[in-house]
Formats: C-alpha cells, sequence, structure tokens
C-alpha cells in the first residue's frame, strides 16, 4: 500500500509542477484518485499527517515574533474578519437555499452557522506552503497572513475546548515553569552543532511540546506553535527551520493525501462544493477592505487577502466533530472535503498571477489606501550609497563587508527581516528594513542614485519577482544576482539580469585566491 500512494503522490506532483502548478495540488488529485480506486487510507497516511502539521506549526513558531500578534493589524484584523465573515455569509448561505439547492436547503439556521464557521478559518497548510514557494515568508504581507492565521488557530483551539468538553487541566498553569528553563534549552541547541543533531532536536522539541501540552489536556498542536515562539530568538531558530523543511514537506504529503481519502463524492456533491467556492471572493473582499482600513498599503492588504482566500482544514475537523455529535450529516464532511480542495486549487493558480495583477491595476487598488501610512512603510533611501545589496543573509553580508572594504560607506543592505535589521544596525553596518519584492518600494525611490544592486537572494523566484519590479521602474543601473546552479543562471541572465554568479563556483574561486595569499610571491614564482 505504501509504494501505491507514494507512487501516485509522485506521480500527480510531477504532473502538477510540469504545467506550473504546486505539487500539493497534485497529491490532493492523488488522494482522490486512490479514493476512487478503492483504496483507504491506512494508518502511516494519518500519521505523516499529523507529524507534518506538527513540524508547520513548530517551523512557524521559529519564524514568529510575539509583537507581530499584538498589531492591530493581525488581532482586529482577523477578529473583525471573522464577526463580518459569519454574518455576512450567513445571509448569502440562506439566501442561496431559497432557490432550493438539494442539502442546502434543508439546513436550519444552527447547521448554517455551524457550516459558516467551518469555512471561516483560512488553510495554514495552504498559505505558508504558498508563502515559501513563492519565497515570501518574511516579506510583511507574508507576515501578516501567518499572524491572521495565528490568531484563527487560536480560535479554532477555543472552539475545540468548547465543542468537545476537553478541559484544560488545572495544572496546566504548571507549564510556565519551563520559561525559566530557556537558558539551559538554549545551550543545548548550541551544544547540538550544525549536523544532524539539529533536525533531531527540532523534532524533540516539536513533539516533545506537543505530548506536554497533550498531557495537560490542550490541543498538542499549540504546544507545537509556543515552543516555536518560544525559541524563535535564538541565533539556531532559522537553521532549525531549514533542517526541517524536507520533512516537513515530506510529512505534508500525508495531510494532503488524507483530504482526498476522506470519503468518494458525488456529482451533486461537488456541485455543491463549488457553489461553496463562490464564497471566496466574499472572503478576499472582506480581508481586503479591513486591512486597507487599518492603514495598510493596498499591495499588501491584496497580496494577504489573496493569500487568506481559502478555505481550511480546520473545516474538515469541524465537520467531522459535528457530524459524530449528530449536528452535521455526513455527506457535508464530503462536501467541506471539497471545498477545501478546490479553494486550495484557486488559490494556488491565483497566486501566481498576483503581483503582476496587482502591478497592472495598482491605481484601482490604491485608490482604496487611507493616507496615514504604518511607519513599518515609511523608507529613508540613503542618497549618498549608490551600491544596494538586497538580503542580508550569510552571502549578503559577505559581499556589503568586501564592498565596505573597497568602496566606504557607499554600500546598504536592505532585509525583510526587521529584527536582523535591527541586529546589524546595531553592529554599524548601514541596513534598513524594506521588502524589495513590493513595487511601491522601488517607485519610492530615487534610483538614478543607484548604480548596482545585488540580489543576495537563495530563491531564483525571488529574484525574478525583484528584478521585474526594477525593470518597470526604468531603472538605468546593474543587476547582479547569485544562483547555485547553471540553469538558473541562465534562467536569470535571460530575465535580465546583468552578472549572475553560480554560488558554488564562486566560492572555489574565492576560496582558492584567499589561500595563495597565504603563500610569498616568491614562492609561488619558483613553483612555476
Amino acid at each position: 500500500m505504501e509504494f501505491i500512494w507514494i507512487g501516485f503522490a509522485f506521480i500527480c506532483g510531477l504532473l502538477t509542477k510540469l504545467i506550473s502548478l504546486p505539487p500539493s495540488i497534485g497529491y490532493l488529485a492523488a488522494g482522490f484518485i486512490l479514493n476512487f480506486l478503492g483504496y483507504q487510507a491506512d494508518s502511516m497516511v494519518t500519521v505523516l499527517a499529523d507529524i507534518g502539521i506538527t513540524l508547520m506549526l513548530f517551523t512557524i513558531g521559529l519564524k514568529l515574533n510575539i509583537k507581530d500578534l499584538v498589531k492591530p493589524e493581525v488581532w482586529f484584523g482577523s477578529l473583525s474578519h471573522s464577526v463580518l465573515w459569519l454574518l455576512s455569509t450567513l445571509v448569502i448561505l440562506k439566501c442561496i437555499a431559497l432557490i432550493a439547492i438539494p442539502l442546502i436547503s434543508d439546513l436550519d439556521l444552527a447547521t448554517s452557522a455551524l457550516i459558516v464557521f467551518a469555512l471561516s478559518f483560512s488553510s495554514t497548510v495552504c498559505v505558508v506552503k504558498l508563502m515559501e514557494d513563492h519565497g515570501e515568508m518574511r516579506t510583511r504581507h507574508g507576515k501578516l497572513a501567518v499572524g491572521i492565521l495565528v490568531m484563527q488557530d487560536v480560535i479554532a483551539v477555543m472552539f475545540l475546548v468548547v465543542a468537545t468538553g476537553k478541559v484544560p487541566s488545572p495544572w496546566v498553569a504548571l507549564l510556565l515553569l519551563f520559561i525559566p528553563l530557556k537558558p539551559y534549552i538554549n545551550k543545548a541547541i548550541d551544544k547540538a552543532g550544525h549536523g544532524e543533531l539539529i533536525p533531531l532536536m527540532g523534532f524533540f522539541l516539536a513533539f516533545g511540546a506537543y505530548e506536554l501540552f497533550e498531557l495537560f489536556h490542550v490541543k498538542g498542536d499549540l504546544g507545537a506553535l509556543l515552543v516555536g515562539m518560544y525559541l524563535a530568538s535564538h541565533s539556531k531558530a532559522s537553521e532549525i527551520t531549514k533542517s526541517l523543511l524536507s520533512f516537513k514537506d515530506l510529512f505534508l504529503i500525508g495531510f494532503f493525501l488524507s483530504i482526498g481519502f476522506t470519503a468518494l463524492p458525488t456529482m451533486e456533491m461537488f456541485a455543491i462544493a463549488s457553489v461553496l467556492t463562490l464564497l471566496l471572493p466574499v472572503k478576499f473582499l472582506l480581508f481586503f477592505f479591513i486591512l486597507v482600513k487599518l492603514n495598510l498599503r493596498g499591495r499588501t492588504a491584496f497580496l494577504s487577502a489573496l493569500a487568506l482566500s481559502n478555505f481550511s482544514e480546520f473545516g474538515l475537523i469541524v465537520a467531522a466533530l459535528s457530524s459524530k455529535s449528530g449536528w452535521l450529516s455526513s455527506e457535508w464532511l464530503v462536501i467541506l472535503s471539497l471545498a477545501v480542495s478546490l479553494s486550495f486549487i484557486i488559490t494556488n493558480i491565483l497566486y501566481n498571477f498576483a503581483h503582476d495583477y496587482f502591478a497592472n491595476n495598482k491605481e484601482k487598488f490604491k485608490r482604496f489606501e487611507s493616507k496615514k501610512r504604518l511607519a513599518e512603510d515609511n523608507f529613508v533611501q540613503p542618497c549618498e550609497a549608490p551600491i544596494a545589496i538586497v538580503g542580508m543573509g550569510r552571502v549578503g553580508m559577505g559581499a556589503y563587508k568586501a564592498l565596505n572594504i573597497q568602496v566606504g560607506k557607499k554600500v546598504w543592505g536592505l532585509d525583510t527581516d526587521k529584527d536582523k535589521v535591527q541586529w546589524l544596525i546595531e553592529n554599524d553596518i548601514q541596513a534598513y528594513l524594506g521588502d524589495a519584492e513590493d513595487a511601491d518600494f522601488w517607485e519610492s525611490m530615487d534610483l538614478s542614485k543607484i548604480e548596482l544592486i545585488l540580489l543576495a537572494l537563495p530563491s531564483v523566484q525571488d529574484i525574478m519577482n525583484i528584478t521585474s519590479q526594477i525593470k518597470r521602474t526604468n531603472y538605468q543601473g546593474k543587476i547582479a544576482a547569485i544562483a547555485r546552479y547553471d540553469d538558473e543562471r541562465m534562467a536569470l541572465e535571460s530575465y535580465g539580469v546583468d552578472k549572475v554568479f553560480n554560488f558554488y563556483n564562486e566560492a572555489g574561486v574565492g576560496f582558492a585566491e584567499e589561500s595563495l595569499g597565504l603563500i610569498k610571491p616568491v614562492q609561488v614564482l619558483k613553483a612555476n
């Protein structure tokens, strides 16, 4: 059985990737195909799905700053959207019932409210995977979307507590005793080095927190999220995240397959699920207008709202729990499974065109913007520095130090990570906070004063997106970038990047040149 579903997942994932869609859509299709052929999910698929979700929440926590969650655009945006969605969508659903659509017309008010509530959440799995695939987890809109998802997860946990009657243990306050242990946990992470102990440490912390929270009758996934946030300030948080990336993506295949295995749909169920997907524009519009009213710029609101315009796997949990309790018929579990799957596909397809669509229609969206801008959206350009480095990771930092020796203070760095930028500034590095994938960012700058832009980013897609934004502003300077493989280098050069450095080749050349400096010129001549 394992070979069959692994084979189907691989083939369907590969086919969707060949037509420029995320492999996760292929995994969804594989689940439905296997279900149609008579196969059922075994315990391994369920275990993989649970492991994938736990690791995903843990890695989300590692990237979160608790300060981001208390921002009005996050907590108020999330809560106000939930309330407005429940009210408006309940009215729409009752209006749809008037035209006598089967199953929908049979719903009473309480059951309709339950379905609308299940559809109010956005998918953490879908949105995070989408942001990671596009390299936008640390962008303004990426962090905003994830923050809203975390708030929704808190609401979800509260619902589960009420619906299941699973009251936290009176000893739950003992979990606070782990806060003073942070220095010792940090020390253990430091001692783990950089090898296989790093991902093993990640597994230990994520599932240790999961089991600990379950012991106190609190949802274990919440524990994985919180312990990730607890350790987000550690210097190795990024390294742990990267070490778990492949494991997380692999285990999440089980989650996508499990949706398809939920039940075998009929054409009537598929039609009703399709009707429910017509509610997605309502979700988008509510998010967009709430966020712009909270003084976010049109582009940030547009991209965040589009990413969040899907239904959540939590809807399936609500449906399963409600069906078991007799509140909802079993047919609705299948319908919601189909609606969730369709929403994943729609969001993934539309988001591929999101940046270009906004760039071509930005005036239509920007007219809804507030005149007041949030502090994070204001950028002051260093006028006397003609060289900009986008991405202040290890490569970007290396480039900054080398250029700073040669040209002095005429070079500056740009990064989307606020904490990293603050650390760089404290270490006397000329760094600024900004999203290079934001067209408004480049349009707000005087690019005639910029002679060279270095794109020191690991994602080729990010480099292409930024190059596209820069080219639209009629920038006349030069663009340089890095790539890991020759096919990536050729793709970037054809995209308009003036010079692409092969990461591994250039590292070898630099290593050789620096090493030769250890030998006296006379010795080199004798060798010749």
